[in-house]
């Protein structure tokens, strides 16, 4: 049974990852209809006010998204102690659990015990980390995230100078031969998605772009279609060059 609950595996599409941090926290349940026919899975941004200046949601909220839409869904930790968050946002349902390079806990032991409770697992840096930080954990990841604005606040726009750094890590999982999805979050909206696309990313992490449209599920739709015509062009040009 195709299960959406769990992550799917990267196929070389690129897949659309809603922030719930966008939505409408009013009505929820109506925010997420219609986007597990459209989108790959759903991000929740969780913020402590410590190792990013802002403040979010906790297991609570998971649990509530839990339970308005079949789509897997992603905890974003940026956090200053994620080894403290596992656990309760494990209990509340989320099927990957992402957790900051630079985060104030044994990163190593993170991803495992994550993976121990039968998640799947990511990593995060930050616009000014070093991929090299995160290329060490490369065996233990279901997901690299590269960010491409300073994380903590929506709106922020996005960072072209860090194309090459997702080209780099796109050659790094590719000869890796893991299949590990490539995400960039950061100021990401139609135009930015096709230069991300096209340097290598396969999940693209969009908020307002997606909840401020007036058909959320149309537009992801749309988008991704888009998307995978132009990273399909690419592929067929770099075959014949």
């Amino acid at each position: 049974m195709n299960d959406k609950r769990c992550l799917p595996a990267p196929c070389g599409r690129p897949s659309i990852v809603p922030s719930v941090l966008s939505a409408d926290f009013t009505c929820l349940k109506k925010s997420m209809r219609g986007l597990e026919r459209s989108a790959g899975w759903v991000q929740l941004d969780v913020m402590d006010g410590h190792f990013v200046p802002n403040l979010s949601f906790g297991p609570h909220v998971a649990e509530g998204l839990r339970a308005a839409t079949p789509l897997a869904l992603d905890a974003h930790l940026m956090v200053e102690r994620p080894d403290l968050f596992i656990q309760p946002f494990a209990c509340a349902g989320v099927s990957l659990i992402t957790v900051h390079e630079e985060a104030r806990a044994d990163i190593g032991a993170c991803l495992q015990k994550i993976r121990s409770l039968g998640l799947r697992s990511g990593l995060a840096l930050r616009p000014k980390t070093p991929l090299s930080r995160a290329l060490r954990y490369l065996k233990k990841l279901d997901l690299l995230l590269l960010m491409t604005v300073e994380p903590g606040f929506g709106g922020q726009d996005f960072m072209s100078g860090l194309l090459p750094k997702i080209a780099a890590a796109r050659r790094a999982i590719d000869q890796s031969g893991r299949p590990v999805w490539l995400q960039v979050d950061g100021g990401i909206n139609a135009r930015t998605a096709l230069s991300a696309a096209k340097a290598g990313a396969d999940s693209l992490v969009m908020g307002s772009a997606v909840f401020s449209s007036s058909d959320p599920a149309g537009f992801v739709r749309s988008l991704t279609r888009r998307l995978y015509t132009s990273v399909a062009k690419k592929k067929l040009c770099n075959i014949w060059q």
